[in-house]
């Protein structure tokens, strides 16, 4: 079988603010600077989320994108979307909110999602890489390590 991989990319807007709990006030302040404001800040992100698999001959897909772009939809929009990650998604009461860390909340999130879909369609497809852009300039990948 052919292996191949989709992404799909998603936008989303939400507020945090920088801010470890196992930092002092100061230390978090000199670490963080502008991005530990008490009063939160916020990005527009850009997930890109690939996906990988075998071409299946019936279809000629690894997988539909509606279900993809539906997965996406569930797992990080709905919950993410123009919300205080801090305030508002229980995973980051004790985990700071860095990009890192919503690309290990998004890979989490979704990889439960595509493990289903795995089971239920008979497939081999896997999540591959979470991809977010925070800016225009800063990024981050993660691939479930």
């Amino acid at each position: 079988m052919v292996t191949s991989y989709i992404t799909r990319t998603a936008h989303i807007s939400a507020a945090h603010r920088l801010h470890s709990p196992f930092l002092n006030d100061q230390e978090n302040a000199v670490l963080y600077g502008k991005c530990n404001n008490p009063n939160f800040h916020g990005h527009n992100y850009k997930f890109e989320i690939t996906v990988k698999g075998s071409i299946s001959k019936t279809t000629g897909m690894v997988m539909n994108m509606v279900d993809l772009k539906n997965y996406i939809q569930t797992c990080l929009v709905d919950p993410l979307d123009h919300k205080n990650l801090d305030l508002d998604v229980g995973y980051f009461k004790d985990t700071p909110s860095t990009v890192e860390n919503l690309a290990v909340y998004a890979w989490k999130q979704l990889d439960a999602a595509l493990k289903e879909h795995k089971q239920a369609n008979a497939t081999n497809t896997e999540l591959y890489r979470v991809k977010i852009h925070e800016t225009e300039r800063n990024s981050v990948e993660y691939y479930g390590e």
